[in-house]
């Protein structure tokens, strides 16, 4: 964080020291309760129905308390922490905000999606840290309550700023750009993802439509120009560029001629008259739509489009995202499980469709979460999804995932049907199947750590 003096603090929150010095500035700053306080020279803001414990923030002193409680409250406060009332902490928190956004002139990029978006900012970070300092949310950590913390990891030397977007509920994003105030705005796709805290698909693609409005005004939005949902996205009112990416030729980022390659894919891009050959690390085309998010977003940053190119190729493929190991018998296992919900599904069959030719094929997929009232609707589609496709063995894990398993069969699959609620037994059906010639994808979601291991146990025994 740039080091603020408390006096600075003082003028631009309007507020009154009540107790200790104003001659020393702060270099983090969290909310109190909602963040762990682990550095002196912290500011917090402390809200009335907080229960303050002053021994804590006097030990990590110099402490800065900033808050609306009543004085009488704030005059416990020991020797080594400063107290700053103010009439309201909400009003205070967010002019903090502004106040310290405003400090930098620096390309800022925020990013939404159902899927892609932690991969897509991972390759901006790989890519722009080879020339700039770069300030990044951390995996997939991007909760709302992260983004404080991450702007003001920002400070006089970083250069570029990248942050992903969380979503579980209508407002978050409108939230988070408020923190961030991005520059440049991606939306890599939208799926069915969070039916429970946005009721419907219609209200999950309004809540990821909020990054629309939360781009600054002279920014840019990237958007997925293939996308049937994204499509639903009102742009009328936005009144920066807008820059579309795909396969189609109205894409001003176009890929053609993609195929699958050691490792990875490759395709053309295409932009204004000119093609690029271009790699990325990691297999299905969906790598490619967020290859193309991550150079045109490169390119808007400041860096050329074949420096962009040149940075994705060292790209490290994410763990568990389609990751290929040699696994029990000489098997090839495909572990993705860092996330589960029926976009990925999708695109993790799509790569199945290509890599499992000519091999026996084993499913193991787990319950997706998050689905609301539409949950039998969705694990249904899939198990349709499944019965087209030559599938020797599907295995199901989780109640809910049954009616993948039972929606299979309806449909006529000619796989091997297992169902567990668990994953106890399913080694010992899978074990005697596995040889050189044989594929297993295992798709569960990140919450399930019994899912994680077994696929850990898959690729650890062979």
């Amino acid at each position: 964080m740039q080091s603020i003096s408390v006096q600075k603090i003082r003028s631009v929150l309007q507020g009154k020291i009540i107790h200790g010095s104003d001659q020393w500035s702060v270099k983090h700053a969290i909310y109190y309760n909602r963040h762990d306080l682990i550095h002196n020279h912290t500011l917090m803001f402390v809200s009335r129905s907080d229960k303050i414990n002053w021994q804590e923030i006097d030990r990590k002193g110099p402490s800065l308390v900033i808050s609306d409680k009543p004085a009488t409250e704030l005059k416990n406060a020991l020797d080594n922490t400063t107290v700053l009332h103010v009439k309201s902490v909400a009003q205070a928190y967010w002019t903090f905000i502004e106040y310290y956004r405003g400090l930098f002139q620096i390309p800022v990029v925020a990013l939404t999606g159902t899927c892609g978006k932690t991969t897509t900012k991972e390759m901006l970070k790989h890519i722009a840290s080879k020339h700039w300092q770069v300030q990044a949310s951390v995996s997939s950590k991007n909760e709302p309550r992260q983004s404080l913390p991450y702007l003001t990891g920002v400070d006089d030397k970083t250069q570029a700023a990248i942050f992903e977007l969380g979503l579980g509920n209508t407002g978050n994003i409108k939230h988070q750009c408020m923190i961030y105030q991005p520059t440049i705005g991606i939306i890599t796709n939208i799926g069915v993802h969070h039916l429970d805290g946005c009721l419907n698909l219609e209200g999950y693609i309004k809540a990821k439509a909020e990054i629309v409005e939360g781009i600054r005004a002279d920014g840019t939005l990237l958007i997925n120009a293939d996308d049937t949902n994204i499509e639903k996205i009102s742009l009328q009112k936005f009144k920066g560029k807008i820059i579309r990416f795909g396969l189609q030729d109205s894409a001003d980022y176009k890929a053609s001629a993609i195929e699958f390659a050691h490792t990875g894919m490759k395709f053309v891009l295409e932009v204004a008259d000119t093609k690029y050959n271009v790699f990325v690390p990691g297999y299905g085309e969906h790598q490619v739509y967020n290859a193309l998010a991550a150079i045109a977003a490169c390119s808007e940053m400041g860096l050329s489009i074949r420096q962009a190119i040149a940075g994705l190729r060292t790209f490290k493929q994410m763990a568990r995202h389609l990751e290929f190991t040699k696994g029990i018998g000489d098997s090839t296992i495909i572990d993705d499980t860092w996330t589960n919900n029926p976009t990925s599904v999708e695109a993790a069959l799509k790569v199945l469709d290509t890599v499992g030719k000519e091999k026996k094929v084993i499913l193991v997929l787990g319950d997706i979460k998050r689905l609301g009232n539409f949950e039998e609707k969705y694990h249904r589609e899939i198990g349709s999804k499944v019965a087209e496709r030559q599938i020797d063995t599907l295995i199901t894990i989780g109640k809910r995932a049954e009616a993948i398993a039972d929606q299979a069969k309806k449909d006529g699959t000619k796989a091997e049907v297992h169902t567990f609620k668990d994953v106890t037994g399913v080694l010992e059906i899978l074990k005697p199947k596995l040889d050189a010639d044989t594929i297993v994808l295992i798709k569960g979601p990140m919450s399930s750590r019994s899912m994680i291991e077994f696929a850990n146990n898959l690729k650890n025994l062979s």
